[in-house]
């Protein structure tokens, strides 16, 4: 493939530059190393570059391939969500209809009396009010009850044969759920009669030649294996496999090459090389926020994370499993995606799948590597209404992962000349708080914030509320923080929420830092 820059967006695409996207490649793993990775660029329809770099298993030196398997972790979700959505287009599922109309294997269970039922678009929101946890008695084997991981996976009848616990009102708080998506996966089986997996396979996998993907180890994806590592001071330690007991959530094992063919079927606007996996509008939908707490926020997809790059409007998910790491990113407006897997990564999505996603999308839409805006001056006349100290909003416990990094809520306060944003957490490339940078010249109180050091990148901050009303809201995406009116120490009320979140840190690395049963380092 001939190189050359890439023109404007405007002109007609040119060839890739693949010095350009390797380099980019070598300066994310300078940061985040990784055993192995793989990655793919679709554009104009098809898979226009692959690269793969290191091994897929380290004892053997196994390169990685595009047809190298990994685990891609809550990719998974976005299929589940094309799943759910071709059953939408046959009639068979009512969007706005109580998810309970179609589950019969189990069902939902508001907490309190007053809660309206949880339609299907909520949960393919996040907002179905359907938390991290199952209940509060699996805060003692944190992994387990977030859906994340099982020694032994249960039918989802008995997983779920309480109910699956609705918490708060629908529709009203984003809260991440791998249970919700395990109920949109029940939902396919229990309408259609078919397991999960088998209408997968039928209806998505099939139809795109995707040969080497499946929802479960099956021998399709059994001999392509990578091996999963995480970074420990001694080096990589490759970590035990298990299963996922909310399959619908995360339970996907695919190949770059085959995740390739998935993109371009949705750039495609759901036209696939061999069969259309949903009308265009459908896609298009998807691509819509369903959930936008603030116009100035880009909201919830479909099964998928909405936001912009440089102006370019872009769809977006990743995926984390202890040891994988995976990230899908697409400009749909252009037709280019990228898909990023790799086999050596954190438990809290710390790695090098997302950074590398963002470069590499940017490098082909011509953008500069500073995502941030460095052109607008700070409106330093709205500091002192939006200092304070800002708590989770009230509802079920978020994204895990997200809490750990943002802890027990954020501290706005002005540092150094600047102002910033400290959460109050135990992880400390997270407590030395990060800038918030303007992002908006006609709205002061519209900023971005640099997450790199943890490996997710920039992120948009929105202040809402009247000023001076003591009703402020710190948004950051979707994920809301309310203002405290009371000005109590911030980090004396914090205290015993840190301590928790310290101690669920400790289990989880215990739990990701097990080394594979037979490897070198097990004892």
């Amino acid at each position: 493939m001939a190189t050359a820059q890439i023109p404007p967006p405007t002109g007609e695409p040119g060839p890739i530059d693949e010095v350009a996207l390797r380099a980019k490649v070598a300066g994310v793993l300078n940061s985040w190393p990784s055993a192995g990775l793989a990655v793919a660029v679709v554009r104009d329809g098809r898979l226009a570059w692959f690269h793969g770099h290191g091994v897929a298993e380290v004892a053997t030196g196994k390169p990685v391939t595009e047809d190298t398997v990994f685990r891609v972790g809550s990719l998974t979700k976005t299929v589940t969500a094309v799943a759910v959505m071709q059953l939408w287009e046959r009639g068979l599922v009512d969007l706005d209809a109580p998810a309970n109309d179609y589950l019969t294997t189990f069902r939902l269970a508001p907490v309190r009396q007053g809660l309206q039922p949880a339609t299907v678009r909520h949960l393919l929101t996040h907002t179905g009010g359907v938390g991290y946890w199952r209940r509060m008695s699996d805060l003692l084997r944190p992994a387990l009850g977030s859906g994340v991981r099982a020694t032994r996976v249960l039918p989802l009848s008995d997983y779920y044969r309480r109910g699956l616990p609705q918490e708060i009102q629908p529709g009203t708080k984003w809260a991440y759920s791998n249970h919700g998506f395990a109920a949109l996966g029940q939902i396919v089986e229990d309408v259609t009669g078919q397991t999960l997996a088998d209408y997968m396979r039928e209806h998505v996998f099939d139809p795109l030649g995707m040969d080497n993907t499946g929802l479960v180890r099956s021998d399709r994806v059994r001999p392509g294996m990578a091996t999963r590592y995480v970074v420990r001071p001694r080096g990589l330690i490759p970590v035990a496999e298990y299963e996922m007991p909310t399959p619908g959530g995360g339970g996907l094992y695919s190949t770059a090459a085959d995740m390739g063919r998935y993109v371009a079927s949705l750039l495609q606007e759901g036209a696939a090389d061999r069969r259309q996996l949903l009308q265009p509008s459908t896609v298009a939908m998807m691509f819509q926020p369903h959930f936008q707490p603030d116009p100035r926020v880009p909201g919830a997809g479909l099964g998928f994370s909405l936001d912009s790059e440089g102006g370019h409007r872009t769809v977006a998910k990743n995926g984390v499993l202890s040891g994988f790491l995976a990230d899908l990113a697409m400009a749909p407006g252009e037709g280019i995606g990228v898909v990023v897997l790799t086999n050596t990564g954190a438990l809290s999505g710390q790695g090098a799948a997302v950074p590398l996603g963002t470069a590499v999308l940017r490098q082909l839409l011509r953008l500069p590597d500073e995502a941030l805006r460095t052109d607008l001056a700070p409106h330093a006349e709205v500091w002192a209404d939006l200092c304070g100290w800002y708590s989770p909003a009230p509802g079920p416990v978020t994204n895990l992962f997200t809490r750990l990094l943002l802890g027990a809520g954020v501290e706005v306060l002005v540092l150094h000349n600047q102002l910033i944003m400290k959460p109050l957490t135990p992880l400390p490339a997270m407590r030395k708080g990060m800038r918030l940078h303007p992002d908006d010249p006609n709205d002061p109180c519209v900023f971005r914030v640099d997450m790199s050091d943890v490996g997710l990148g920039t992120m948009p901050v929105v202040f809402t509320g009247a000023r001076n009303t003591g009703n402020r809201q710190l948004l950051m995406d979707v994920m809301a923080f309310q203002k405290r009116p009371d000005a109590r120490n911030p980090r004396r009320l914090a205290t015993a929420a840190l301590a928790a979140g310290a101690a669920t840190l400790t289990v989880l690395h215990g739990l990701r830092s097990r080394p594979a049963a037979g490897s070198p380092s097990a004892h």
